[in-house]
């Protein structure tokens, strides 16, 4: 790392950073945001890599959700508190299913930043700059609105802190015990078709919570019952920012991204000689490395030496996202290549960015099938190459939108527009969402078991 300063990746190519008009604008911007206060710290980061260890080993699963792109807008405690919900529900089924922790990791307080496949959008005969996310500018399609503003920064940043003192507070100030179950419930969700199974979910809680705390094991001596680890995450696509929101730990001299506890970096700014690898190279985050059809194994495997050249366990998660139809054409292939080299990783699956169509009503979907179908082959394709798909990374929230066609409710194309809400691209609801929890609950205790059992048999 001695070649490493949190400003080298701009000696690299960088793709999907923003132009400003006015450059000593976002300086000062910039210049100032670097004297506010972290929003994690370098403690966290580390507590969050070893329970990714833990998956690296097959011990542990992780939950990765939360908005596609946050927004001004749509920032309100309700809504923060529903996402939470809904993932303290999907952690739940899962836990309970396949008899294994849930690492809780939320899309949230600071997923504003997006790539576009085009750096401008038209309609009609205007022509503006692409929406690219509200801390960078506006989804309104006039001139103003889509001006990049440095300034937007100063809210992102605003917001993102608020978000995650309420995320504190949930998660440690008793809402996450296990006594208060029924609380997580969402009012739509209980006239949905999952209401029965979690309800029933919840009478199996209540009775073994009975026998331990007839035992003497309950919240009042043990806090682990009624309080949750709950981690924050987002693409690291804005360089500009990142940079100002790293630190360095006094106790370690280490450098770290306190803009989130865990960062990605996207399929479409994974280039081994770009700026973004060249940042989050010299970070001590655990890092995200999406993989899509593009991927080359040799060329993820040289990524995960130059981020993680020690072979970390719990450093690195590759977060496949390849479509429902082309999961066995691709996946195979990369799980070969990294096993070959050695290389620690967690294997996560993303059905939702590979499964992106046009509906016939001119909304932007996704088909629950679909997301389905993905999953299940990525944890067929995981057994049938004796490793162990350890995650699942989904566009979701806990909002009653119609974004996704499907589900139990049976969401149709001419649906979408009743309550279609996202600033970017569709989410699942909470019910698709729980449902899909349910779904795959089986294949993950399914998939566990064969990983330990393999990982007997070699050893």
């Amino acid at each position: 790392m001695k070649n490493w300063k949190k400003n080298s990746w701009r000696k690299y190519p960088v793709k999907h950073i923003p132009e400003y008009p006015n450059k000593k604008e976002l300086d000062t911007v910039l210049d100032k945001l670097g004297t506010f206060p972290p929003l994690v710290f370098a403690g966290e980061t580390r507590h969050l890599k070893s329970q990714l260890a833990d998956v690296v080993d097959g011990n542990a699963f992780l939950l990765q959700g939360g908005d596609c792109a946050e927004s001004f807008a749509e920032f309100n405690p309700d809504n923060i508190r529903d996402t939470f919900k809904v993932i303290l529900q999907m952690s739940l089924v899962l836990t309970y299913s396949a008899s294994l922790p849930v690492i809780k990791l939320g899309r949230i307080a600071g997923q504003f930043a997006k790539p576009r496949s085009a750096p401008t959008e038209k309609k009609g005969d205007i022509e503006l700059p692409s929406y690219l996310g509200d801390n960078v500018n506006g989804i309104d399609f006039n001139e103003k609105a889509r001006k990049h503003d440095p300034k937007r920064l100063f809210r992102a940043y605003s917001q993102s802190a608020s978000t995650l003192n309420l995320l504190r507070a949930f998660s440690h100030g008793g809402f996450a015990d296990l006594k208060k179950v029924h609380l997580w419930n969402l009012g739509y969700i209980k006239k949905s078709p999952q209401a029965k199974k979690f309800s029933e979910l919840e009478d199996k809680i209540a009775d073994a919570l009975s026998f331990m705390d007839a035992c003497g094991i309950n919240s009042e001596f043990n806090r682990r019952l009624k309080t949750v680890n709950f981690w924050t995450s987002h693409e690291a696509l804005h360089l500009p920012f990142e940079e100002s929101m790293t630190r360095v730990d006094s106790t370690t001299g280490e450098n770290h991204a306190t803009s989130a506890h865990f960062v990605w970096i996207g399929d479409r700014t994974r280039q081994l000689e770009g700026g973004h690898v060249e940042y989050c190279r010299g970070i001590e985050n655990p890092i995200g490395i999406k993989c899509g059809p593009t991927s080359k194994p040799e060329e993820i495997v040289k990524i995960c030496n130059l981020i993680n050249p020690k072979n970390e366990k719990g450093k690195i998660t590759l977060i496949s996202r390849f479509g429902h139809d082309s999961v066995g054409k691709f996946l195979p292939k990369l799980i070969r290549g990294i096993k070959k080299e050695g290389v620690n990783v967690i294997w996560s699956c993303d059905p939702m960015h590979g499964n992106t169509i046009q509906s016939t009503t001119g909304y932007k979907t996704r088909r629950f099938n679909s997301v389905l179908k993905e999953v299940k082959d990525v944890f067929a394709v995981h057994q049938s190459e004796g490793t162990y798909a350890g995650g699942l990374h989904i566009e979701m929230t806990g909002q009653n939108v119609t974004e996704c066609t499907g589900g139990a409710k049976n969401i149709q194309d001419q649906d979408l527009s009743s309550r279609y809400h996202t600033h970017c691209d569709p989410r699942l609801n909470a019910d698709q969402a729980l449902e899909l929890a349910f779904l795959i609950s089986d294949e993950i205790k399914k998939n566990s078991s064969y990983s330990k059992n393999a990982d007997r048999a070699a050893s």
